[in-house]
């Protein structure tokens, strides 16, 4: 586990886990050990921290590249802190440049680690689930590890859309696991990959309860800077 990461396991998830009190669901589930893909849905940033508390083992998060390239003291403070934490690059422009995202998390996932995907692509606008992007699932076939179903509850209340910070006592926060779903093997051409996303998000479902909307989510004016990528 990264020194940076470490350090706030010691801080930051003791602090979440008093103040908001979150009920995990699951979490044996999560391997132990070995490489694996947690794929949630995505109702606000808070999502992250406590995914991140409430799961022991180093979680890797994708963070925008531009984040790793800033000039100054600045730039330099978040290239060290993003590394220390072990987060991984992605390219926001799409195409080629957003696929890199997925080439970075592969030696990740083949050398033991836990990445985070949201495959909506981005924080739900009205609480309902939205249709995932496959990436998740090419992802998983490429490193031959599975995929954890992840159900995050009552954290668009704890921090909703433009809050700056979680706010204690603004509601009850569930983190829920499902059972590990294995793609290995399968085939990757795009009716397979949008069938085995179909399920994957029918898993997120039945952990959440929201209501599901058969199309993508709208993009917001500004995207989250660690979002899935490619469709």
């Amino acid at each position: 586990m990264p020194l940076l990461y470490t350090i706030g396991k010691l801080t930051v998830g003791p602090t979440m886990r008093l103040a908001f009190r979150p009920t995990v669901e699951g979490l044996e589930h999560v391997p132990e050990t070995g490489g694996a893909i947690l794929a949630g849905n995505h109702l606000s940033v808070a999502d992250e921290l406590f995914v991140g508390t409430v799961v022991p083992r180093h979680l890797a998060f994708w963070a925008k590249s531009e984040y790793f390239k800033g000039v100054g003291l600045k730039g330099a403070f978040s290239k060290f802190v993003l590394t220390g934490l072990g987060a991984i690059p992605v390219e926001r422009a799409g195409g080629r440049a957003a696929l890199t995202a997925f080439d970075a998390a592969i030696p990740a996932l083949k050398g033991g680690d836990l990445v985070v995907v949201y495959p909506e692509g981005t924080r739900s606008p009205d609480g309902r689930l939205y249709r995932g992007r496959t990436g998740a699932v090419r992802l998983a076939i490429s490193a031959g590890v599975p995929i954890i179903p992840v159900g995050m509850i009552g954290t668009e209340k704890v921090q909703p859309i433009g809050a700056r910070l979680p706010r204690p006592g603004a509601g009850k926060v569930i983190v829920r696991f499902g059972k590990p779903l294995d793609f290995t093997g399968r085939p990757d051409d795009r009716t397979s990959l949008r069938a085995m996303t179909d399920e994957m998000m029918n898993e997120i479902q039945k952990l959440t309860g929201q209501e599901y909307v058969s199309r993508y989510a709208p993009p917001r004016a500004h995207p989250d800077p660690t979002r899935e990528g490619p469709a």
